[in-house]
């Protein structure tokens, strides 16, 4: 591993999916030293094991400036059998590009042990059309069996639609479960820019300039997954899902509620998945529209 003048390095490591958009798992730090040992466990969700990358990143935590990367490696999940694991001893490269000459310079090993776990098949039974909405909570339906065992709960927020603030709208959506919040980005205001042009005396050009402002959307459209990795299914539980508003410059009015929603999981869990438009509470006529899905490994 790369030193630092006191010939010591900090390292912590960064794990991610290729071709995921979430960010990426972080270890804790490791202070002043070549030898690290971190021990801990992190639980991504596989789309496509055939495809996907685990991508292992070692950077030498800095107080100031920039982290530096000391070193770099893939592992193409194919190579893991279902429910085995597999202990990895590999060689970090400074970057992937065969051609680079000082790809071959010695730059420390990294230990992992991986396991892959399939998910259950999916029961694609849905509640309802796409086009359903529901008011208020959403009741758990009848199932059959209750499910048991470990998995990962899959929360997209698809969008919203006539939401409207009192002082602003620029929405986003914050997804609130078991303590943990999550949220969307922020659709802002937008504006429209017009140049005018007319021709002047003595065949001048003269540009007339204009601004159109449009005001801050009340359908946003967010299409935002997020993952809570649970160890039992969540039958009894709820997820809160509000939408906010904010300013996107000082003002008095920061921050202003546009509706929320409370959803039982328990048909989630035994349906596999919903798609629906929820009624919001405390909005005229706004709707928010999620997909969740439980996956059981």
């Amino acid at each position: 591993m790369k030193m630092d003048l006191l010939g010591l390095s900090d390292p912590y490591v960064k794990l991610k999916l290729s071709g995921e958009m979430l960010p990426s798992k972080k270890t804790t730090i490791k202070k002043k030293t070549l030898n690290p040992v971190w021990n801990e466990t992190f639980k991504l969700v596989v789309k496509d094991p055939q495809a996907q990358t685990l991508l292992v990143n070692v950077y030498d935590w800095d107080k100031v400036g920039s982290h530096d990367r000391l070193g770099m490696q893939m592992v193409p999940l194919k190579l893991l059998q279902p429910n085995e694991t597999k202990e990895l001893r590999l060689d970090l490269l400074k970057n992937t590009n065969i051609a680079d000459p000082h790809k071959k310079q010695q730059r420390g090993q990294i230990m992992l042990e991986m396991t892959y776990a399939p998910f259950k098949e999916d029961n694609d039974v849905l509640s309802g059309p796409l086009s359903s909405v529901v008011n208020g909570e959403h009741d758990v339906g009848p199932g059959g069996g209750t499910p048991s065992g470990a998995g990962v709960l899959l929360v997209t927020v698809q969008g919203a639609e006539d939401v409207e603030g009192d002082h602003h709208n620029n929405p986003y959506a914050m997804v609130i479960f078991r303590g943990e919040t999550k949220r969307t980005k922020v659709r802002p205001l937008t504006f429209r820019v017009k140049f005018i042009f007319d021709i002047g005396f003595f065949g001048l050009v003269i540009f007339n300039f204009c601004q159109q402002v449009i005001k801050g959307t009340r359908d946003p459209k967010w299409n935002e997954e997020f993952q809570f990795m649970l160890e039992e299914p969540p039958i009894q539980d709820k997820i809160h899902i509000q939408i906010m508003s904010r300013r996107m410059h000082m003002s008095f009015y920061s921050k202003e509620s546009l509706g929320h929603v409370d959803i039982n999981l328990g048909d989630v869990v035994h349906n596999g998945r919903i798609n629906n438009k929820f009624h919001l509470i405390d909005s005229r006529n706004g709707l928010v529209h999620v997909e969740l899905r439980w996956r059981e490994t």
